[in-house]
């Protein structure tokens, strides 16, 4: 028999291999791996003759060349639009460097598609869905490796948790290790509104001033401000919705502008929103874990044949080398990435899902242990980005595309410069250390952007990041200070608030939209006048105002200048959104109606058992666990509760209210909420009702709380060592 796989090619050291030892893979596989490369050929063509006879595959099969496979994602989401192109160039180039491609996709749920509907309920359990799918094809069809078209959302770090699991599951059968190179998508350009649309806006906002809201006008003039992303549409239809509701806007008007905006938000090529949320969060992130290649880390249009060749030649260089197993790469690198993804005031949602993938990498591992290494030294702030200032990260990428600056490479190296004990011995997927890298100085300095930098030289302030809440009703909870400026954190840090709560992003939704909601509840007197009083006596010093001016004021006068002064705090609390209770939605949407709203966003802290995305002008607390489904008690909570809201404490603690008016602000005592079972029964008994929406196949049962990633329960039981063990006997710097 022939063998024609030249010995000089790669090969896979392992003792298992079913394409050697059995028929049916050799039999079924070799069609598919010609179809890809035939399909590659015609979609970007060939540097030489085509040479993937059903013969040469069979022979690398039968020899171990290594199994390759290019995981796309579903072309119904826009960072997938040009995955074809992409996939067809990295199996040639893998055929090229002697090895066997592959090509699967997955369904990835794009967040923004499924704001405000049901999607966002199956919006988490995806990612874990995401990670079984991998983990279930590279075990079915025996692959060794993975090029990784990256995407957002929730797909990035289910491939990095699948991929980490499963090289920690072949090391335990004493199989070679999983090796694997990200490649995100590029960044999409943000849209521009055009100019017919512009003139219509700005009619509209005069037309608020001219009907007596001048309120409404500032807010569309705020949205106008930004890049046009889906994000931002959220924010025009919170303002229209106000502007309809107090018929300056008809609805026939409000859909043409609608129209207008919405067709010309995205780039015909797709890619990843250009506005730093889970996607771009999750690039720097996979790129500080040592996954992503640097030649497509950060571009502006789909990698060019040249780029995906220099990924995949460096793939290959990784086989049978277990330092460069995904596993070890993510424990090399996870001080670095929890490091970065603080200094880029990244996505609070990839607090979750970072800690998940530890956990799939079979470490055990918690938000306190992230949090552990977030605080064990200062993170500066080295990330000035904005959307309405022409630093958005399609702005970035454009910096790195002009070969101004390098990405990722480029913050690590500020990073180190400025104090950050970065971990530079940490491997990567080059097949080199970050000290490696590094050591060429070219173009690696932050001051080669000399207009508008987005990654800095100099920190924007001392402090960045996620911080790790507590209570004496929630056991661990987060809040984005990166996100809130100083003067932000001073307005709402030891102040007290009112809760006004609801039993679902729904109620939330409709009550936010109310045009009426502050002066409702003003003419209700929702909160107790003695506890609205005790509120201004306590908030009004922090704020430097003279308590005297409230003093013998009527409640709704009191109420007003409450309002006005900005002492009035509302703790806005959404509650049994969790994981298991209704998949842990994202409240973007009643942020976003917060953020439009310029007398409320002033006043409101957002707080649930749900995700969130991004900040608000107040500030936003999610992740709360225990879940209210979990008997937690956000679930006891009610309206016109009383909360010290203490974010440079890292507290959030329910107050007693006997004592508050007094003028003691005193934790309240377990009878305080403990006396509310029947209320939280009544509650878990519609949200068992209201669970019924999601389909019982898609539910998070079964899974860890939010401090543990939100992963299937047997994931965390079946992690045999400490992520603390781990990394002292691979003697990695932490």
């Amino acid at each position: 028999m022939t063998i024609t796989i030249s010995p000089a090619l790669p090969r896979v050291a392992n003792p298992i291999n079913p394409y050697r030892d059995g028929v049916q893979g050799k039999a079924n596989e070799p069609i598919c791996v010609a179809g890809l490369l035939d399909r590659a050929y015609r979609e970007v063509g060939y540097e030489a003759l085509p040479n993937w006879s059903l013969e040469a595959i069979y022979d690398r099969l039968e020899h171990n060349a290594p199994r390759i496979a290019v995981i796309g994602g579903s072309l119904d989401h826009p960072a997938h639009v040009m995955d074809p192109g992409t996939v067809a160039r990295a199996a040639l180039a893998i055929w090229k460097n002697g090895g066997v491609p592959f090509s699967f996709s997955v369904p990835v749920l794009c967040d923004g598609t499924a704001q405000s509907n049901m999607g966002m309920s199956y919006s988490l359990q995806s990612r874990n869905a995401i990670a079984e799918m991998i983990v279930n094809q590279m075990e079915a069809h025996s692959y060794h490796g993975a090029f990784v078209v990256q995407s957002c959302d929730k797909m990035p770090l289910a491939a990095v948790s699948a991929l980490a699991h499963l090289d920690t599951l072949r090391r335990r059968r004493e199989e070679a290790p999983v090796f694997a190179a990200f490649a995100p998508a590029h960044v999409l350009k943000g849209g521009t509104i055009p100019l017919e649309v512009r003139a219509e806006l700005d009619i509209l906002a005069a037309e608020c001033r001219a009907e007596g809201h001048p309120e409404i006008a500032e807010d569309l003039e705020d949205a106008m401000n930004y890049i046009l992303q889906c994000s931002s549409n959220t924010a025009f239809q919170g303002v229209f919705i106000r502007a309809i509701e107090h018929g300056i806007l008809s609805p026939e008007r409000h859909k043409a502008i609608e129209r207008g905006l919405a067709v010309n938000t995205c780039d015909a090529k797709g890619g990843i929103c250009a506005f730093n949320g889970t996607g771009n969060s999750s690039r720097h992130l996979v790129a500080a874990l040592g996954l992503v290649h640097p030649a497509v880390e950060l571009l502006t249009d789909p990698p060019t044949t040249a780029q995906v060749n220099a990924v995949v030649d460096d793939l290959v260089q990784l086989v049978n080398r277990p330092e460069c197993g995904v596993a070890e790469i993510v424990l090399q690198n996870m001080g670095n990435a929890i490091r970065l993804h603080s200094a880029s005031g990244g996505s609070t949602n990839l607090l979750m899902h970072l800690v998940g993938a530890a956990i799939y990498a079979g470490y055990r591992f918690s938000i306190w242990d992230l949090d552990r290494i977030h605080h064990s030294h200062p993170v500066p702030d080295l990330f000035d980005y904005s959307l309405t200032q022409g630093r958005d990260i399609f702005a970035l990428a454009k910096q790195c595309c002009a070969g101004d600056i390098r990405g990722m490479e480029t913050l690590i190296h500020e990073m180190t410069r400025n104090g950050v004990p970065m971990d530079l011995d940490a491997m990567t997927v080059t097949g080199t250390t970050w000290a490696e890298r590094l050591s060429d100085p070219t173009n690696l300095s932050a001051t080669g952007v000399e207009s508008n930098p987005v990654i800095l030289a100099t920190p924007r302030r001392a402090v960045s990041g996620v911080d790790v809440l507590q209570s004496n009703w929630f056991e661990s909870a987060v809040v984005k200070i990166s996100g809130m400026p100083e003067r932000q954190v001073n307005n709402f840090d030891e102040q007290a608030g009112f809760v006004l709560y609801y039993e679902s992003e729904e109620a939330a939704n409709d009550d936010l939209l109310d045009v009426y909601l502050l002066d409702r509840h003003r003419d209700l007197e929702t909160f107790a006048e003695a506890d609205l009083r005790a509120v201004w006596r306590f908030n009004a010093p922090g704020l430097g105002l003279d308590v005297s001016q409230g003093e013998g004021l009527p409640y709704a006068e009191l109420f007003d200048l409450m309002v006005t002064s900005g002492t009035l705090k509302l703790a806005l609390v959404i509650a049994a959104q969790g994981p298991e209770a209704f998949g842990m939605p994202e409240m973007f949407t009643p942020m976003q109606h917060i953020n439009a709203n310029r007398a409320l966003r002033k006043l409101a802290t957002l707080i649930s058992d749900g995700r969130y995305s991004g900040v608000s002008y107040g500030a936003a607390i999610g992740h709360v666990v225990p879940e209210a489904a979990r008997g937690g008690d956000i679930g006891r909570l009610q309206t016109g509760d009383l909360l010290h809201l203490r974010f440079r404490a890292r507290r959030i603690d329910l107050l007693d209210p006997v004592a508050f008016r007094d003028g003691r602000p005193e934790p309240a005592s377990r009878d305080l909420l403990g006396a509310r079972d029947v209320l939280f029964t009544e509650r878990l008994a519609r949200l068992r009702k209201r669970q019924r929406r999601v389909a019982a196949s898609n539910r998070m049962v079964g899974c860890t709380d939010a401090s543990q990633g939100v992963v299937p329960q047997i994931v965390w039981d079946d992690c045999e060592v400490g992520f603390w063990d781990a990394a002292r006997v691979a003697g990695v710097t932490i």
